[in-house]
């Protein structure tokens, strides 16, 4: 039985509003082993998120990002969640409000659900499986003006594409010399995702390292949206991936997000 919806956007915006309280004053930052930064506010929102999924559904388990830095890895199953308690931490860092809480349910290899949240932006967006995809705003902690959103089919005039603020790469810059560009915004986190699944960006392509809790929400929103995500091998991203031969457990290979349906 999937979790309900209104839950999932109320836990979202909870830890979004736990994240609030550090960027609003001084914090520290620490660098974990994979070399990437991490805050209190991505600890204390994962408390939240983590609390929180053990009373919405108590029987899936959850592989959360900084549980796993900590070698908090639960058993493999079918049906999980991915958080990212904090996506965009560098954003976070610099203050340019491009960051989000990230959360998904997985079944079977597919992000059947996400939740993105951007909280010192005020938006937030969802969808799953048979549900179609949503934006709302937030207004003193309630999500309001919840709408309907779909990808568009691109322009004639070439593809709107974005791209990552803070990871940008040689292999990216070599693929936008196949395509046609009509224009290219930098956006930071899973606000990319977003983007495409309102109808407002073609392509994402990602040349750069990232994890399964940094894609999965995003993913989530944008196959609901109508769009895709594929790996150059033009296959699904899937979900779930342990035991890789040439990476870590849970990490992405390079793919292409666009708004093409075809999942």
């Amino acid at each position: 039985m999937r979790p309900d919806t209104n839950a999932l956007i109320g836990l979202a915006i909870e830890a979004g509003a736990e994240i609030l309280k550090v960027y609003g004053g001084d914090f520290t930052v620490a660098i974990k082993d994979d070399s990437s930064p991490v805050t209190e506010a991505d600890v204390r929102a994962e408390a939240i998120i983590l609390a929180g999924l053990s009373t919405i559904a108590p029987d899936v388990p959850v592989v959360a990002e900084e549980s796993v830095s900590a070698g908090r890895v639960p058993e493999h199953a079918d049906a999980f969640f991915l958080v990212d308690p904090l996506d965009g931490s560098k954003e976070f860092i610099s203050r340019n409000g491009e960051f989000t809480v990230n959360i998904a349910l997985i079944e079977n290899g597919v992000p059947v659900f996400g939740v993105v949240y951007a909280p010192a932006l005020g938006h937030i967006w969802w969808g799953g499986e048979g549900e179609g995809a949503f934006h709302a705003t937030v207004v003193d902690g309630v999500a309001t003006g919840a709408a309907k959103i779909a990808c568009q089919p691109c322009g004639t005039s070439g593809f709107r594409v974005v791209g990552s603020r803070s990871h940008g790469t040689p292999e990216l810059d070599t693929y936008l010399k196949t395509v046609e560009v009509a224009d290219f915004v930098s956006v930071g986190s899973s606000l990319k995702f977003c983007l495409l699944a309102e109808g407002r960006a073609d392509l994402y392509p990602r040349f750069g390292r990232t994890m399964e809790w940094d894609t999965a929400a995003g993913d989530a929103v944008l196959r609901a949206a109508g769009g895709r995500v594929r790996t150059l091998g033009d296959e699904p991203l899937v979900y779930g991936k342990r035991d890789q031969a040439d990476d870590t457990d849970f990490a992405n290979p390079f793919f292409i997000a666009d708004s093409r349906s075809g999942n």
